[in-house]
């Protein structure tokens, strides 16, 4: 299955994105459970992060994004990647 980054950057104050960080989380670990092995992290300099996952299309990958609580809760502004792994 296909990988995919979505590469977000925080346009909202850190207590009203950490407000939002508990239900991100159970959302990954939906995402896992599901079987997309999501993994998701923020960059050390803060200000944005990435969360990489499976997903079968460019669709799926939208509509997986479309769901995630700081999207919902317009916490981010994203663009989304398929990525291609060459080595492992």
């Amino acid at each position: 299955m296909p990988w995919f980054a979505k590469i977000e950057k925080g346009v909202v104050e850190k207590p009203i994105f950490d407000k939002y960080v508990p239900d991100h989380i159970a959302y990954v670990q939906k995402l896992i459970a599901q079987g997309h092995k999501a993994k998701s992290g923020y960059w050390r300099q803060r200000g944005g992060g990435m969360l990489l996952f499976e997903a079968s299309s460019i669709d799926e990958a939208k509509r997986i994004v479309a769901e995630d609580p700081f999207i919902k809760n317009n916490c981010v502004t994203y663009e989304i990647y398929q990525w291609c792994i060459v080595a492992e």
